[in-house]
């Protein structure tokens, strides 16, 4: 197994990392229901399943 043949600073392992930072989500909008969703994801409304606005599968709620 490799081994390092000098420690490695903090300093000098931090600004490898840098640059590894989390990102917000990109969210979009739906223009016929107006849910907020994540972009090429169907999404629920309802019960209902959407995907580009189009109903996929529609909630069968017995009651």
């Amino acid at each position: 197994m490799a081994h390092p043949k000098r420690k490695i600073s903090k300093s000098r392992r931090d600004k490898r990392r840098t640059h590894y930072k989390a990102e917000a989500p990109t969210l979009f909008t739906c223009k016929t229901t107006g849910a907020i969703h994540l972009p090429h994801r169907a999404y629920n409304v309802d019960g209902n399943l959407y995907y580009k606005g189009k109903l996929l599968v529609e909630s069968t709620t017995v009651g």
